[in-house]
C-alpha cells in the first residue's frame, strides 16, 4: 500500500473545497463526470474514496465503491463492470446453473439466467460465475467468464429496488453466448472471485462511504471532530485494503471497523437532521443500503472469531 505522499494528498483532495459534485442524475454521467476525480489514484481503495467525496448522493458512491472493488479483484477492467453469480437458488456455488460449455478448440457457449446483477444495465462488460461440471467428488467447477454487455446472446431485463434508484440492477439472460479461451478469467471461479468479492466490496463501499460522508460533513460546516472521524475510518478502511483479505484477523478488524462505522453514520444523522435537505431526503430513502448483507457479515465475523481462536502456526 503507498502512503507518505500519495495519502497526504488523498486527504487534502478530501478536504479541498474546489471539490463539489456533479449535479447529474444517472450513475453513468456521474462516472464520466468524476472520472479526472478517481484517476488521480493508482489504489482502487482510493478511487473508491475519492469517488465518495465527488458524489452528492450515497448511490453513486456505493456505484464508484462497488466498481473498484471488481478492478480490485480483477485489475485492469475498464469502466464499470458487473459480477453475475446469483441464480434462482442464491448464490452459493451449489445453486450455480449457468454453463459454459466447449464448442470447438478454444471457443465456449455461454448459457443462463442470473436473477439479479447490480449494475448490470450501466456496465460495460459482465463478469458471470459459470460452471464447467462437477467433479469425481460431486463439487460444482466454477468459472469467471468476462463478457461485454453488447454481445450476442446477452439480455438485460430491468430489476429494482425501493431504494437508491440510481443503481440500476438487471436480471441477465445467456443464450448460448460465444466466447473463448481469453475471456475464461485464470483460477477458480469461487476461491479466486465469488468468495474474495464479499470483503473487497465491504472494503471499498465503505471507503465510498468514507469519502461521501467527509464530502457531506466539510460543505456544510459539520463538527470537526466527527469530519477527523471520518478521516481515520479512511484510513482505517485503507489499510486493511491492502491486508491478506482472506485471513480471519482482517475479517475481525472489517467488523470492528463496520461497528465504528455504524456509530459514527449516529452521529452525521443527528448533526445533520438539524438542517435537513434534498441531499438528506436521499439520504434518508437510501441508508436502508448500508444494512443489506448484514447476515453475511455477520456470519463471517462468526467465523472469523472460531478461525482466529485457535492455536497459531508454528513456522
Amino acid at each position: 500500500m503507498s502512503s507518505g505522499p500519495d495519502l497526504d494528498a488523498l486527504l487534502r483532495f478530501a478536504l479541498d473545497p474546489a471539490v463539489v459534485p456533479p449535479e447529474v442524475e444517472s450513475v453513468e454521467t456521474w462516472w464520466d463526470a468524476t472520472t479526472a476525480h478517481r484517476a488521480r489514484w493508482e489504489l482502487p481503495v482510493d478511487r473508491a474514496f475519492a469517488g465518495g467525496v465527488a458524489a452528492d448522493r450515497l448511490g453513486f458512491a456505493f456505484a464508484g465503491g462497488y466498481a473498484e472493488a471488481l478492478r480490485a479483484l480483477v485489475p485492469g477492467l475498464v469502466g464499470i463492470s458487473a459480477l453475475c453469480a446469483t441464480e434462482q437458488g442464491g448464490n452459493h456455488p451449489r445453486a450455480i446453473r449457468t454453463t459454459v460449455t466447449p464448442a470447438s478448440p478454444g471457443h465456449y457457449t455461454l448459457t443462463g439466467h442470473k436473477r439479479w446483477a447490480t449494475l448490470a444495465s450501466a456496465a460495460s462488460s459482465l463478469l458471470v460465475v459459470a460452471s464447467t461440471g462437477l467433479d469425481a467428488t460431486g463439487k460444482n467447477r466454477l468459472r469467471v467468464v468476462r463478457v461485454p454487455t453488447t454481445a450476442p446472446g446477452v439480455t438485460l431485463l430491468p430489476a429494482s429496488v425501493p431504494f437508491v434508484p440510481e443503481i440500476p440492477h438487471a436480471e441477465v439472460v445467456l443464450e448460448q453466448v460465444r466466447v473463448t479461451d481469453a475471456d475464461l478469467l485464470p483460477g477458480d471461479g469461487y476461491d479466486a472471485y465469488l468468495k474474495p468479492f464479499r470483503t473487497l466490496e465491504d472494503l471499498h463501499v465503505h471507503a465510498a462511504l468514507a469519502g461521501y460522508l467527509v464530502g457531506v460533513a466539510r460543505r456544510r460546516g459539520f463538527p470537526r471532530e466527527l469530519l477527523e472521524q471520518l478521516l481515520a475510518v479512511a484510513i482505517a478502511t485503507r489499510a486493511l485494503a491492502a491486508a491478506d483479505t482472506t485471513a480471519a484477523t482482517t475479517h475481525l478488524a472489517l467488523a470492528g471497523l463496520l461497528d465504528l462505522v455504524t456509530r459514527i453514520v449516529v452521529d452525521v444523522e443527528r448533526v445533520w437532521a438539524a438542517s435537513p435537505d434534498a441531499e438528506h431526503a436521499r439520504w434518508q430513502r437510501d441508508r436502508a443500503l448500508l444494512q443489506v448483507a448484514g447476515k453475511a457479515r455477520t456470519a463471517r465475523r462468526e467465523r472469523a472469531r472460531l478461525a482466529a481462536s485457535g492455536p497459531p502456526d508454528l513456522p
